[in-house]
């Protein structure tokens, strides 16, 4: 018997603003760039921060994601904080950038630059 396993989804869901970001960055990514990636490194006020940032190579363990405009790559020490999350690009009249809807985030500090799991 032949055991069938669905994929596993992305533990990233990207809306459609994010990749055509996404897709923005890309096309005016330094030479050697083949993605852009999503880290949580440690800082900020609550502990764990989002990081978006091209990458010129990809680790083996990083989760990557195919996407209409470029490749996006989740890092592997991340996943576990980020699984179940949104990530929206979203700009009004006084700001731009990446925003995050994550289900694992306990908290977050005043300016919403980190986060806490």
């Amino acid at each position: 018997m032949t055991t069938i396993r669905k994929p596993r989804p992305a533990a990233v869901t990207l809306t459609a603003s994010a990749e055509a970001r996404i897709a923005h960055l890309m096309a005016s990514a330094p030479e050697g760039a083949i993605g852009v990636k999503l880290s949580t490194p440690r800082r900020g006020c609550s502990g764990l921060a989002y990081s978006v940032d091209y990458v010129e190579s990809a680790s083996p363990l990083d989760e990557k994601i195919e996407t209409p405009g470029g490749l996006f790559f989740i890092d592997s020490a991340s996943v576990l904080y980020l699984v179940g999350s949104t990530m929206d690009w979203v700009e009004d009249d006084f700001t731009a950038g990446f925003v995050f809807a994550n289900p694992n985030a306990k908290g977050s500090c005043g300016c919403g630059e980190s986060f806490t799991v």
